[in-house]
């Protein structure tokens, strides 16, 4: 069966999650695979350019290595990401072929679409020296979860997918650290009480807990940030970088970071024209991490699901935004477009329907996966 039929008959989404599946599936499969170091990487956001720059820096300083991140922009391919580049589709087909003779039947079939992606993603790292997987909603009950991690990193953790982490700081702080195995290192947070939860749970699991600015002297801040001015980075990326080249530390492994000088963060306030920057960023903490590297009279082509926030991400970008222009992307999660036009209305934002670029305007595509990935099917480009 070939890998798009598998995922076609899989939704997206799941009203219910049941928590022991991946565990069992994993259970059923984990004596014939032979597993890297893995490095997992949880928190609300700044998960994937985190691990990209990990993964980059790692295989620059020459060893072989793969990165799983969710979900994607264009194409699946996306997700997987080894020795620098997407996997291609042939080997796709090949590690699905893999996968499904040593899965039994059942998980083949009951197992989510992320939950099956995941796996396919430990049998294509195989061979590799260190995978890094990303947590795709929580973590310790997240799919990345079941495999045995050599180190966690922790990035910024705020309000989101409440309805299925808890509706308080507290208890999506508690289910996301609670991932943490042996040793982990807890990136910049916006909430002081998270330090605090994360030293609570390392001395309950006997891990080693490390804090990113413990790890990095003053002349590595300093280089940091000066290469995130040099490649003209957003500001947030700088708390990104150093929580992945902290790692160092603990691998005992040197790596550069002018290594990254060639790399390009797809979907993560990435300017592909003059004037278009899109960010994939949905909630609060995304647009109030963005806020300060936005520029003055900036269009903003946006929808959201409805389980975010948006009225509160739009509150935040207000001061920056010239007027917003909504686009439509076709998802059951989507905003009632009405109920997005009151919102704007009660924040007195101009709006109107996106219909296409004009020249002489400043463009910042986000609200989500979805509302960037509608945006770069259409063809859109500057005018």
């Amino acid at each position: 069966m070939s890998l798009k039929k598998i995922l076609d008959s899989k939704p997206l989404y799941y009203k219910k999650i049941d928590y022991n599946r991946m565990p069992k599936a994993y259970d059923s499969i984990k004596a014939k695979l032979n597993l890297p170091k893995i490095i997992h990487i949880v928190g609300t956001n700044g998960k994937g350019s985190t691990g990209r720059f990990l993964a980059h820096m790692l295989y620059k300083a020459g060893f072989k290595v793969g990165h799983y991140t969710s979900p994607h922009i264009i194409k699946f391919n996306e997700r997987i990401w080894i020795n620098g580049k997407d996997i291609d589709d042939k080997s796709l087909e090949i590690f699905n072929e893999k996968l499904l003779k040593i899965l039994p039947k059942e998980f083949v079939e009951d197992l989510s679409y992320f939950e099956y992606t995941t796996l396919l993603a430990a049998i294509s790292f195989e061979g590799v020296d260190f995978a890094i997987m990303e947590a795709g909603l929580g973590g310790e009950f997240d799919a990345t979860n079941v495999f045995e991690k050599r180190l966690s990193l922790i990035t910024t953790i705020g309000l989101d997918h409440q309805a299925f982490l808890g509706d308080s700081i507290k208890k999506i702080a508690l289910t996301k650290i609670r991932s943490i195995q042996k040793d982990a290192i807890l990136g910049h947070q916006k909430y002081k009480s998270i330090k605090k939860i994360a030293m609570d749970i390392a001395k309950s699991k006997n891990c080693n807990l490390y804090l990113v600015d413990d790890l990095l002297n003053k002349d590595e801040k300093y280089k940091i940030k000066n290469f995130i001015v040099k490649k003209n980075y957003p500001i947030f990326f700088e708390n990104n970088f150093s929580l992945a080249y902290s790692a160092k530390k603990i691998l005992e492994i040197d790596l550069d970071i002018n290594s990254c000088n060639d790399l390009e963060i797809f979907g993560r306030f990435q300017k592909i024209a003059k004037n278009i920057i899109i960010d994939v960023g949905h909630n609060p903490l995304a647009a109030k991490a963005l806020f300060k590297s936005l520029k003055k009279d900036t269009v903003l082509i946006y929808n959201a699901y409805k389980d975010k926030d948006y009225k509160e991400v739009l509150k935040i970008l207000k001061p920056k935004i010239k007027r917003v222009e909504i686009i439509d992307i076709d998802d059951d999660r989507v905003v009632d477009k009405d109920e997005l036009k009151e919102v704007l209305k009660s924040l007195k934002i101009d709006f109107k329907e996106f219909k296409g670029l004009k020249s002489g305007e400043q463009y910042f595509v986000f609200g989500s996966f979805r509302v960037v990935e509608k945006f770069l099917k259409g063809g859109f480009s500057a005018s």
